[in-house]
């Protein structure tokens, strides 16, 4: 047992007492074991990465001269909220150390001295630490580390910024093999391979401290007061605004989530109109906004002084904002852990209850809420599969190697092979990857500029000091739509919002951004200027990767509520307020069973429809409809417009659809699924695109210098043309590869696609034909409706008149079976 003294001072003088959990870490930090810690949010599981390392400090009258402890956080938010908490307990305990974080958020001076002299504990994040990578002295600059922790580690995990994180450790615990590596985790249901992932080879060493503490949560759902039986997306949330006035009146703060940015500028304008009395106390947060503004926001909120934020996932994270007393989430939160993770940002402390508020923005998100409360409970929980072997980040590590101090390739080989990403990397990979940093392959051996690394005598160092410069501004994995920056005439920025939102617009348009309204008064220099406007009315920005499919794990929970409902079973008061809903899909169709595929076949108009309810999420409904259209038409040539949401897909055309179940049945194979999948989707136009951020990585296109970003246009026609050098002339390129699979396994959601083919094979199809749009088709209806209108009149006005229509066949049908006489 670790001997407690100060620490447990420290505890008592606050009347706390260490969790058990708490505990087992620090001994296990004090026998210098890794692992992963999981426990619920607001419990502790910072003290318990942050004790061991407290306790040996103060066991051995540490004088904190040395980088003792990395803390690699996933957000500079989160850093410098972090940064604040470790400080407090530092100087708390009389502890001679210092911290400081570096992001790039952080001052060129200080990221200066700290090549120099790092502090006692630093505080960054993956691309940060690679670039301190690049800095000569490495192995002088980590000499004292003693631990490493990475916080959020699920939110790392299954992305490219994770890879690289894998790559600094394994870099790390070459300079110290005795190096301690603790990941946190509050939500995430693949333990295993989380540990796997985070401690490489070493990982069967490494331990699971789990929290097992009751963290009480509760999902209260808001429902309407009139019931609706076709439901469509996104209408039915305003509709509550005053319900979520008066649960934002009852609280001290609030944190209003919404899945996409869009959302969060609509409800912050919402809000701000109805309630102008809270002007001063009603907030906005989301990635796009300045630095500054975010900043501001956040520490308002740790004061208390803020009535309601509407943000994103830009809060999300462990962020600790005590005063926040409840969570409202407007729409489905699509995933268990997502639930949870929001609902973790109310009750942010031990023994508090975990508070969030469920805004349906149409009636199947009740079922839902409902679905993922029942998830949650049952600890149902989403996994994070991580990436394996991506090239364009080991390039870019390998540059960032040679630029530090330089490396033998035997030994960075075996360096880089103890991670997960690698652990199977081949001998002809790590050659080609040597190549491609020394002349750029076959096709660019021509080219000085693709000479990045230089063997000289025994180690390998990058070629100049400019390719160094241009390699620093490069590193990082995150690619996106290229940002321009809004800014006032005088001056103020207001944040960033995408080049492809701006260019649909002209000097003198309206939009609104940062819940302000303004005006586009020029683009310049990747910056739109605005002034205020007069009007709100104007079109709200729509930024990039705004949808957010239904989790595997959240899609299983709903089809369960289905299944039960089928069976009259109304498990809570949403699926209770649902039930005319059911009824009605029941009386013209039929709720689909578990077990059971729902088709659904009609004619309207000359036009054919076809449903095909699989409850497998958005991603693959929209894989699957795709594939399935295009099988359809290579019996017969026809035109299919195809339309996918969470619960289906539906296909629509002017030849008829057959409707029998052999016929379905092969369309719904898994047989020659590949060839089919890149014969369907436009998989050329999206391996470029995948390629342009693979090539961004690799280093092969330059984005630009901070001051002079360059247009995502320009960025593709750079790594277009790479592309195609490397198909005539290199056609063997392990990028090339690269881009393909991850089209595959993430645009086109392979693996999963091919999962619900085989699981649909085991279901029974149940046909039926309705003569009107069932409950569950007329959302697929809408929502085709919506993305292709093309008339004077209003979407929104064309889907109400149906939904009156509709109501009233309804109505109709029930009152001729009351006055059918009795046989």
């Amino acid at each position: 047992m670790v001997r407690m003294n100060r620490l447990q001072q420290w505890f008592q003088e606050r009347d706390w007492t260490p969790f058990p959990f708490q505990e087992e870490a620090w001994n296990h930090y004090a026998r210098r074991r890794s692992g992963l810690i999981h426990a619920p949010t607001g419990v502790g599981k910072t003290l318990a990465a942050w004790g061991g390392p407290l306790l040996e400090a103060l066991d051995n009258h540490d004088d904190g001269k040395g980088c003792r402890v990395l803390w690699i956080t996933p957000l500079r938010a989160l850093a410098h909220d972090t940064a604040e908490n470790l400080t407090a307990t530092i100087r708390e305990l009389d502890l001679p150390w210092t911290l400081e974080c570096r992001t790039s958020d952080t001052s060129a001076s200080m990221k200066a001295r700290q090549r120099k002299s790092l502090p006692s504990t630093l505080v960054t994040t993956p691309e940060s630490l690679s670039l301190l990578l690049t800095y000569p002295g490495v192995d002088e600059r980590f000499r004292s580390l003693r631990c490493v922790v990475i916080d959020e580690w699920h939110e790392l995990m299954g992305s490219k910024r994770g890879v690289q994180a894998e790559l600094g450790i394994a870099r790390l615990r070459s300079i110290r093999p005795d190096l301690v590596t603790w990941g946190l985790s509050a939500t995430l249901g693949n333990l295993d391979s989380a540990m796997s992932c985070l401690l490489g080879s070493k990982h069967e060493d490494g331990v699971l401290v789990a929290g097992h503490l009751d963290k009480a949560f509760e999902v209260v759902t808001l429902l309407p007061e009139d019931s609706e039986r076709f439901p469509w997306a996104g209408h039915l949330g305003l509709r509550l605004l005053d319900q979520v006035i008066d649960h934002i009146e009852s609280a001290g703060s609030t944190l209003v989530f919404t899945n996409t940015r869009s959302q969060t500028e609509i409800w912050f304008r919402s809000l701000y109109n109805a309630r102008p009395d809270w002007a001063e106390q009603l907030a906005i947060h989301h990635g796009s906004l300045d630095q500054k503004v975010r900043r501001e926001v956040e520490q308002r909120l740790r004061e208390g002084s803020l009535k309601a934020v509407v943000c994103t996932s830009s809060l999300d994270l462990g962020v600790d904002f005590t005063p926040v007393e409840q969570v409202i989430q407007i729409g489905s939160p699509k995933g268990v852990a997502r639930l949870l993770q929001r609902a973790g940002r109310s009750g942010h402390q031990p023994g508090a209850v975990s508070r969030i508020i469920g805004v349906p923005t149409n009636a199947l998100e009740l079922m839902e809420f409902s679905a993922a409360r029942a998830a949650a409970i049952a600890r149902r929980i989403e996994p994070r599969h991580p990436i394996v072997g991506p090239l364009d980040v080991l390039i870019q590590h390998l540059v960032t190697v040679s630029a530090g101090d330089g490396f033998e390739p035997d030994a960075l080989c075996d360096e880089v092979r103890t991670t997960h990403a690698y652990r199977d990397l081949t001998d002809e990979e790590w050659r080609w990857a040597l190549e491609f940093v020394s002349f750029g392959g076959p096709s660019l051996r021509a080219y000085p500029e693709h000479a990045r690394v230089t063997p000289v005598d025994d180690r390998w160092r990058i070629s100049s000091s400019a390719i160094e410069r241009r390699h620093r501004m490069m590193i990082g994995t995150i690619t996106a739509d290229s940002a321009l920056r809004v800014k006032f005439m005088n001056g103020k920025t207001l944040g960033t919002i995408e080049e492809s939102f701006i260019g649909r617009l002209k000097p003198g348009n309206r939009f609104v951004f940062a819940g302000r309204a303004l005006e586009l008064i020029r683009v310049r220099d990747m910056t739109a200027y605005v002034k205020r406007a007069t009007s709100v009315r104007g079109a709200v920005p729509r930024w990039m990767g705004g949808r957010s499919p239904l989790s595997t794990e959240l899609a299983d929970a709903v089809r369960e509520r289905l299944h039960e409902a089928r069976h009259h079973e109304f498990a809570d008061e949403e699926m209770e307020w649902i039930e005319p809903l059911l009824a009605l899909q029941s009386r013209w169709s039929v709720i689909p069973a578990r077990d059971e595929v729902l088709m659904e076949f009609m004619t309207k108009k000359r036009t054919h429809h076809a449903y095909v309810f699989t409850l497998a999420g958005r991603l693959v409904n929209e894989g699957l409809s795709a594939l399935v259209a295009y099988r359809w038409t290579t019996k017969a040539p026809q035109t299919m417009t195809v339309t996918a949401n969470d619960y289906g897909f539906e296909l629509t055309s002017t030849h008829t659809i057959p409707a029998d179940e052999a016929s379905w049945r092969e369309v719904l194979s898994s047989d020659n699924l590949l060839d089919d999948l890149l014969a369907c989707l436009n998989a050329t136009q999206m391996t470029q695109r995948a390629f342009r951020d693979i090539a961004r990585i690799a280093g092969l296109v330059f984005a630009g210098t901070p001051n002079q970003r360059k247009s995502m246009r320009q960025l593709q026609a750079s790594s277009d043309l790479f592309y195609q050098v490397f198909e005539e002339f290199d056609p063997s390129n392990c990028l090339l590869d690269q881009s393909r699979r991850d089209v595959l396994d993430r645009e086109m959601e392979l693996t999963r696609l091919r999962e619900c083919l085989t699981e649909l094979a085991s279901r029974r199809f149940i046909m039926r034909h309705p003569q009107e749009f069932t409950p569950l088709a007329f959302p697929l209806w809408a929502e085709r409706i919506r993305s292709q209108h093309l008339s004077t009149e209003r979407w929104q006005d064309r889907i109400q008149r149906m939904v009156l229509d509709l109501e009233s066949v309804a109505d109709d049908q029930r009152n001729e079976q009351r006055i059918q006489p009795t046989p």
